[in-house]
Formats: structure tokens, C-alpha cells, sequence
């Protein structure tokens, strides 16, 4: 876990030091700017953003050396923000969202991506490089996912809309020596974990697993992120940091960046299911050196004025989902990518 959080954190400042290079501004013209990087904007409101769509098929025919007969693959992506300036009163504003499927011979249609990012920060500068800041952030998904390997054979919905959700209100201190890059810590901050979708869903009746798959009973959907399925919420109160950094590094070559981590300051409640629907709820100390990490990345490579290459890796480190290894009940690094080709429009 020290790992993931060190190659965070050196990665970040890595590119952050590379974009501050003399030889990399004067590559770039005024006009190429994107908002992160726009010193135009000195008060009021100001709105943006970018949209892609890619496509992607393949096919085959009697190919001895095996292939998809049929393979057809859609992820679109949108982010926008709203920027409010007034003195020294400022309030930025960003919506990611993601959804990518691919449907194939063998597998059928499934999901690739699916993401819902808001995230707002309010500060009154103190001075240039510093201010007092508060953040709020919101993170979901559109629709259902699924373990397609469930008790090795069957698929299973793990997830859905506010099934987890995450809110974090942080009050705290935001450091911005650049316009493009900023560090913003709070040392007491609230994050609910939300499961009221579904929060008691199971794939056999009542979760009472037959004799002939093991027997026992299933975890309901809430304790695989470590929610009662009673309350349908967890609130922790713990330490927050989020560092951001939007900047065309390149000519045409635009990365955009967020690394949020949370240590939680309380005791840790984990679940265990002892019947239909009934779950054994079990109090372990806190754990503060856990930090959870959430880190997500985008490239966009522009080829031309509506043709593109996105890159999009997202990786995500939470104790509280407990849905891994051999006996699916540890905590693992999350990890996701997705490369693609196609349109893009900027507004």
C-alpha cells in the first residue's frame, strides 16, 4: 500500500515538474490553452469543456489461428466545469463522466467503464499560492456491474447506481503555486459510503447458497464495501488530500490528473453474513494507515481538429471493499485502462 502511494505521489510531481519546463510553455500558443492553463479568466463565470465518442468493430472468418467472430466496442466520455472568480473568492467546478461497452461473440455485451466524478473547490485566497479552501466530492456509476465468475460459473450484480456511492465534504487548505497544479489538504474531514440500491441483493433466493455450490449464505451487495445493509451507509471521519494537476504538456497533447487519499480516524466495522438476511456485525480498531487511494488519469492526444486518442487509467485502493482473493473477502489495488480512438468535439 506504501508502494501505490509513493509511485502516486512521484508520478504526479514527475509530471508536474516535467510541465513547469520553459521549452514545453513556449510550445505552446494562446489559443491551444485549456482553462487549467488560461490566466484570461479574472472574474465571473466562465464554462467548458470536452466530449468523445469512439467506435471500434473487428470481425473474422475460418481464421485457423482463433479469433472473435464479432466484436464491436463503444466508450464515450464527457467532462465539463463551471469556474466562478470574484476577488479573491474563487469556486471550481468538474463533472467527468465515462460509459464504455464491448459486445462479443463469446461474451455478450459488458461493461468497460462506467463513472460519475463531480468534484467542487471553494477558496478565499490568503495569498498568491494559498488559500482557504473547502472540497466536495461525489463518485457513482451509471448502472449494474457484475462478477461474471461468481461461485465459478455464475454473474452476479456487484454494483449499480448509489451502489456504492461516495461523498467527501472537506474543509482544509489548498496550496496552488501554478494554475494548472494543486495540492489541497484537510486534516478533519467527513466521507459517506452510500448503498441504497438494491443494498440487500443476492444471486440465489434469501442468499442461501445451494449444497451443490458449496452451500452457506451469501454476503449482500452493501458488505462487499463494508455498509450494513440495514442503515445503508457508513460515515467515517478521517484525513483528506487531493492533488490535481490539468495541463497541455505537449503541443496537441492535453493530461489531466486527480489523486485523492483518506485516512480514516475510526473504529472499523466489518460484516458477515450468518443467515437470510441476517449479517454479524464485528468491531475492529481503527486504522488510520490504511489510506485509501483514488487516482484517476486522462490523455487526450489530438489529431486533428475533431480526431483524437484517449487514454483513460483509473486505479483505486479502498480497505473497506473486501471482495478479492481466493476466499473474496480481501481488499486489493483496483486498476483500470481503456485506450481508444475516435471523435472529439470541445466546447
Amino acid at each position: 500500500m506504501r508502494k501505490v502511494i509513493l509511485l502516486t505521489g512521484l508520478s504526479v510531481c514527475a509530471i508536474a515538474g516535467m510541465a513547469q519546463d520553459k521549452s514545453v510553455k513556449e510550445m505552446q500558443s494562446t489559443s491551444e490553452k485549456s482553462i487549467a492553463d488560461d490566466t484570461t479568466h479574472k472574474s465571473g463565470w466562465k464554462a467548458g469543456g470536452v466530449f468523445s465518442l469512439n467506435v471500434g468493430q473487428g470481425s473474422s472468418s475460418n481464421w485457423a489461428a482463433g479469433a472473435e467472430k464479432f466484436s464491436f466496442s463503444l466508450a464515450s466520455y464527457l467532462s465539463v466545469y463551471a469556474n466562478y472568480k470574484a476577488g479573491r473568492f474563487t469556486w471550481m467546478n468538474t463533472l467527468d463522466l465515462g460509459y464504455a461497452l464491448v459486445n462479443t461473440t463469446s461474451q455478450g455485451v459488458r461493461k468497460t467503464d462506467d463513472k460519475i466524478d463531480f468534484y467542487s473547490k471553494a477558496g478565499h485566497e490568503l495569498t498568491k499560492t494559498l488559500s482557504l479552501a473547502g472540497v466536495v466530492n461525489f463518485r457513482s456509476q451509471f448502472y449494474d456491474g457484475y462478477d461474471y465468475s461468481y461461485l465459478g460459473k455464475y454473474q452476479r450484480k456487484t454494483s449499480s447506481f448509489m451502489a456504492p456511492a461516495n461523498l467527501i465534504v472537506a474543509p482544509g487548505v489548498d496550496w496552488h503555486p501554478v494554475s494548472y497544479f494543486s495540492v489541497f489538504v484537510s486534516p478533519i474531514s467527513s466521507r459517506m459510503v452510500f448503498v441504497t440500491n438494491d443494498p440487500w441483493n443476492y444471486y440465489f433466493p434469501n442468499g442461501v447458497i445451494p449444497a451443490a455450490d458449496g452451500g452457506g449464505f451469501e454476503a449482500p451487495l452493501s458488505v462487499n464495501y463494508g455498509v450494513d445493509p440495514a442503515r445503508k451507509v457508513r460515515v467515517e471521519l478521517g484525513g483528506f488530500a487531493s492533488v490535481n494537476f490539468n495541463k497541455e504538456i505537449f503541443k496537441n497533447v492535453s493530461y489531466k490528473s486527480r489523486v485523492d487519499l483518506y485516512s480514516n480516524y475510526l473504529k472499523v466495522r466489518r460484516y458477515t453474513p450468518v443467515g437470510p438476511h441476517q449479517v454479524q456485525e464485528t468491531t475492529i480498531g481503527a486504522k488510520p494507515q490504511n489510506v485509501d487511494v483514488f487516482w484517476t488519469n486522462l490523455i487526450v492526444m489530438k489529431v486533428n481538429k475533431f480526431l483524437n486518442v484517449t487514454y483513460n487509467f483509473d486505479l483505486i485502493y479502498d480497505d473497506d471493499v473486501r471482495q478479492f482473493g481466493p476466499d473474496k473477502d480481501a481488499a486489493r489495488t483496483q486498476v483500470r485502462s481503456l485506450l481508444s480512438v475516435g471523435f472529439s468535439a470541445k466546447f
